[in-house]
């Protein structure tokens, strides 16, 4: 994920809970850093990533740190997803790099594999989108795929991003160089695929 020059510093970001029918949308603890770590640790799951898979398990705690501080920062926040049914830990969604001045944020995702394939990635995408769209009063948002990655792709689509370019070999893992994808989704273009938006869990 490409970083960009951020202008807010010193504007706190609160992190939000938020809930679909299937699943929960929650700020990051120090008790999900053994999933965070197998999660990030799994080079099938990081096929597509922009870095190696992780081999120290500081990086776990070093990645909570760093999600409390971007909230406190203001320059975003990472959220991670789990099953309503049980609060089984199953991947984790950004909006990173917030700019107020811009109304802009680049979304990222990373879900473990027994999630693939379920709609998960589309669903918790959707209700984020919605809060950043009337929340934050973002204007537009970002994300990037490597080309090869197909799955991705096909959620940008249906969520609504255009494809708007190519970043050609903007990465190099591991010396396997590939290219970037890069999306755009604005505000006027948006149409939320369900209202699912909520501050608090459903009655039962």
């Amino acid at each position: 994920m490409t970083q960009i020059a951020l202008h807010c510093i010193g504007m706190s970001l609160t992190t939000p809970t938020l809930y679909t029918p299937r699943l929960q949308l929650r700020p990051f603890t120090e008790s999900d850093t053994d999933l965070i770590f197998a999660l990030l640790s799994n080079p099938r799951v990081l096929r597509y990533w922009d870095a190696p898979p992780w081999r120290e398990r500081s990086r776990a705690d070093r990645f909570i740190v760093r999600c409390r501080q971007m909230a406190e920062e203001g320059s975003g926040v990472r959220l991670v997803i789990a099953k309503r049914i049980d609060g089984a830990f199953i991947g984790w969604f950004s909006l990173l790099n917030w700019n107020p001045d811009y109304r802009s944020a680049m979304l990222g995702y990373c879900l473990d594999e027994p999630a693939w394939g379920h709609g998960y990635a589309t669903e918790a995408a959707d209700v984020l989108l919605q809060w950043a769209f009337n929340t934050l009063d973002l204007n537009r948002v970002e994300s990037e795929a490597d080309t090869r990655n197909a799955a991705s792709d096909r959620v940008l689509t249906k969520l609504g991003f255009l494809r708007e370019g190519t970043r050609r070999e903007n990465c190099i893992v591991d010396g396997d160089v590939s290219d970037s994808w890069v999306y755009g989704l604005l505000r006027r273009e948006w149409t939320p695929l369900s209202n699912l938006t909520q501050r608090r869990p459903p009655s039962q």
